[in-house]
């Protein structure tokens, strides 16, 4: 099923686009090398392979998990041979996936190959390439970020499986219910979508079924389907209730439903992000180690994935719905957004205006401000909103968890503050 063209390629229309890099890559059969970053299932491989087949080149797929720098430098080396043979004009792809896992000298050992162009490098990773692969391999490549498939391009995929003189090769209709329960396990990887949807239909072949239904699926994937509304409707409902759970500190509640989603094959991800939104949200300054919490729990789904990050998000919704609770912080950003909104958005006073250039004493930017470390307290009482908000007092702590010493220390900031 693995598309063998642009045109069939489903999702990542923003690289698509006539005259895009890509295009012109694989149309105008331009040497360039690729770097490929996105979350797993996207298209990496497949656009690996696009390049190779519209381009018409030699096709050589290594993996950063087990090859080495000899693997490497055998292709690199076959390339250049054969771009030295007379007559020869077919040209080496190399795709390398998981190249983050790549050491630095691994990374360094696919320099001349692609500083010369004896190979068109197309490297997937998963990780961030600023943090996982080396600044001289970056330099030389196209970085092109791909994005999670929506569920029409899955179903879009699903529907070419069960069609296509490609896919299964027998005629199958897949049940509505069966429909919904795959789209939500997928999880915007197309791979996934295909592989379970092949093992459903395995399972339908052998009840010679011609329906692919949701107990097949089941069955075929060994997960039970939690019942999620078909419009989507319980999807939002159950991931409000988690986050009203974490919000009520009932954290056997919370825990229930993160499993109810866990079960329904919901995106880890998306979890993840609505526990980081009420980290801030719901308990901000009442344990401002929360955040830190819930971003943790994040960073370990993109590291670590399913079934493992479980325990992960299991441990940032405990935490977040045993913290003392403080709505403070969002109260205190939409009053502002409120105002400057509304209009009150007055000039910066003059001694908080940038002064870093000849001539800014001159019109008095910064001429009278104090520096705060030089006050023995830490705050100097001096005014730095606009006057048309001076007076404004938009964080308006609670008395609850760690918030209480913040608000007994607000109000002697205010106090020196309004000392002037």
């Amino acid at each position: 099923m693995r598309p063998r063209s642009l045109d069939e390629l489903v999702g990542q229309q923003h690289l698509l686009a006539p005259g895009s890099p890509l295009r012109r890559l694989v149309e105008g059969d331009q040497p360039m090398s690729l770097l490929l970053w996105g979350p797993p299932g996207t298209g990496k491989t497949t656009i690996a392979a696009v390049v190779s087949h519209q381009t018409n080149r030699r096709f050589v797929e290594l993996s950063a998990v087990t090859a080495g720098v000899k693997d490497v430098r055998q292709v690199i080396d076959g390339a250049r041979r054969d771009l030295a043979r007379p007559g020869n004009t077919v040209e080496t792809v190399l795709f390398i996936d998981e190249v983050h896992r790549f050491t630095k000298a691994q990374q360094d050992a696919l320099l001349p190959g692609v500083e010369n162009r004896w190979v068109t490098l197309v490297a997937a990773t998963t990780e961030n390439p600023f943090f996982s692969v080396i600044s001289p391999l970056l330099s030389r490549s196209l970085l092109l970020t791909l994005e999670s498939l929506t569920d029409d391009d899955i179903a879009v995929l699903l529907d070419r499986a069960l069609t296509d003189e490609r896919g299964l090769n027998e005629e199958f209709e897949l049940d509505e219910d069966a429909r919904a329960h795959l789209l939500r396990m997928a999880g915007g990887d197309a791979r996934r979508a295909l592989t379970y949807l092949e093992a459903a239909a395995g399972g339908a072949r052998a009840k010679q079924a011609a329906t692919i239904d949701l107990k097949t699926l089941e069955t075929a994937v060994d997960r039970a389907a939690v019942r999620y509304d078909r419009a989507g409707d319980q999807h939002y409902d159950v991931a409000s209730a988690l986050i009203k759970s974490i919000r009520g500190s009932d954290v056997d509640a919370a825990m229930h439903y993160l499993a109810r989603m866990i079960e329904a094959g919901e995106d880890p991800r998306f979890i993840a992000r609505r526990l980081v939104i009420s980290a801030s949200e719901d308990i901000g300054m009442g344990d401002p180690t929360a955040l830190g919490v819930a971003v943790a729990a994040a960073d370990a789904v993109q590291l670590i994935g399913m079934p493992e990050a479980r325990i992960n998000l299991a441990q940032a919704v405990v935490a977040l719905a045993l913290a003392p609770k403080s709505n403070a912080v969002i109260m205190a950003i939409d009053a502002a957004i409120a105002d400057v909104k509304a209009g009150k958005v007055g000039p910066v006073p003059p001694h908080l205006r940038d002064a870093h250039y000849a001539g800014a004493k001159k019109i008095g930017h910064g001429s009278s401000y104090q520096y705060s470390h030089n006050d023995p307290r830490g705050v100097v009482p001096q005014q730095y909103a606009p006057d048309v908000v001076d007076d404004a007092e938009y964080y308006k702590p609670t008395r609850r968890g760690g918030e209480a010493a913040y608000a007994e220390r607000l109000a002697n900031i205010r106090k020196i503050l309004k000392d002037r």
